[in-house]
């Protein structure tokens, strides 16, 4: 069964980095778009940026252009999440998918 773990979540202040890892099992990983959204407290939870199966196209969300950059490793079945200059704004539980399968989320917290 498809599996997607996420990892690397954590307390950072404002200004930090952090990077995300989505480990995935149970598809052929290199033959699925995949996708990082997020959820912050008593919000919808919205897409944050998206990869192509093999990494050649890339989107983002107007909030996190220029900041964050999706990447990954269709050798390692991993998708990455690397994000800097963080804000508060976002704080949120960040998901990994692959239509329409979701991980359980890891929290990242941006305070000082």
């Amino acid at each position: 069964q498809v599996q997607l773990v996420e990892s690397g979540g954590g307390l950072v202040q404002p200004g930090g980095s952090l990077r995300l890892s989505c480990a995935a099992s149970g598809f052929i990983f290199s033959n699925y778009a995949m996708s990082w959204h997020r959820q912050a407290p008593g919000k919808e939870r919205e897409l944050v940026a998206s990869i192509s199966p093999t990494g050649g196209n890339t989107n983002y969300a107007n909030s996190v252009k220029g900041r964050f950059t999706i990447s990954r490793d269709n050798a390692k079945n991993t998708v990455y999440l690397e994000m800097n200059s963080l804000k508060p704004e976002d704080t949120a539980v960040y998901y990994c998918r692959r239509f329409p399968n979701w991980g359980q989320g890891t929290q990242v917290t941006v305070s000082s």
